[in-house]
């Protein structure tokens, strides 16, 4: 899958229906740019964020992004026509509630993995988590049944 394009992202601020393999590369492209994100939060993103980052995707997802692929994915110029946030939020209304629930705990993995979590780390993951239209239910799995 080549981040260059960012088909699936583009394509949530169309009226169009996605099929099935298009809302999948959508959400894999939606928490490679959340992730990637994480790791640009201090300006400088080191070779061990990177890793950590290409490690969980491929855990949650099965796709193995190179790390150029996540450098150009945390200094996006998408970020500086709107925030993150907004992107998040388009695409959350094209995303399963499952595929949302699992960019939320690929983030919590990323933002775990150094073992010193930040007030500003946190502010992130309530923003992403608010922008995925995540309820605290939704974040433990409380579930209708």
């Amino acid at each position: 899958m080549s981040i260059a394009s960012l088909k699936g992202v583009l394509k949530i601020f169309g009226e169009t229906e996605l099929t099935d393999e298009e809302r999948t590369q959508l959400a894999q492209e939606v928490m490679l740019m959340v992730l990637a994100r994480a790791t640009a939060a201090d300006s400088n993103i080191k070779n061990i964020e990177i890793d950590t980052v290409r490690e969980i995707i491929n855990k949650h997802t099965g796709v193995d992004f190179e790390p150029s692929e996540i450098r150009v994915a945390a200094n996006s110029v998408l970020f500086e026509k709107a925030p993150l946030q907004k992107y998040v939020a388009s695409a959350s209304r094209k995303l399963a509630l499952a595929e949302r629930v699992d960019i939320s705990l690929a983030l919590a993995e990323v933002i775990r993995s150094d073992d010193r979590i930040s007030s500003r780390e946190i502010g992130f993951f309530n923003q992403i988590a608010d922008g995925l239209q995540l309820s605290p239910a939704d974040l433990v799995g409380l579930v209708e049944g």
